[in-house]
């Protein structure tokens, strides 16, 4: 029995990376613009060192917002912490062990807000 090949292109010299999903540019694919999923409600903060060499980062993750609304607030919690940070996947990393200022400050801005992990 033969294999059956998905192929398609996976990358243009004119347009860059292409989707192997929907065939479109990366830029503007339409298989990645698909709704968030809203989980359970609450926004979980806890702390990982894992593939950081040791160096611990506070993780907040199930924030019900959408991608630019979710930039503008992890930038607003690196300004409030003092520190670095970046948003990955839709979740929130800021350096350093920060749960102790970042637990109050989301649960001022109306959502339900635990910590997880140790």
């Amino acid at each position: 029995m033969k294999k059956q090949s998905r192929g398609g292109l996976v990358f243009s010299t004119d347009q860059g990376r292409m989707c192997p999903g929907c065939g479109q540019p990366v830029a503007d694919c339409a298989c990645k613009k698909t709704a968030q999923p809203m989980g359970d409600g609450i926004v979980r903060v806890s702390r990982e060192t894992k593939g950081r060499k040791g160096k611990g980062v506070t993780l907040v993750t199930g924030v019900p917002l959408e991608e630019g609304e979710l930039k503008s607030l992890a930038k607003e919690l690196k300004a409030k912490c003092g520190t670095g940070g970046t948003l990955k996947e839709g979740v929130i990393e800021i350096q350093g062990d920060q749960r102790d200022i970042l637990v109050p400050l989301l649960e001022a801005k109306g959502w339900k807000v635990r910590r997880s992990g140790g």
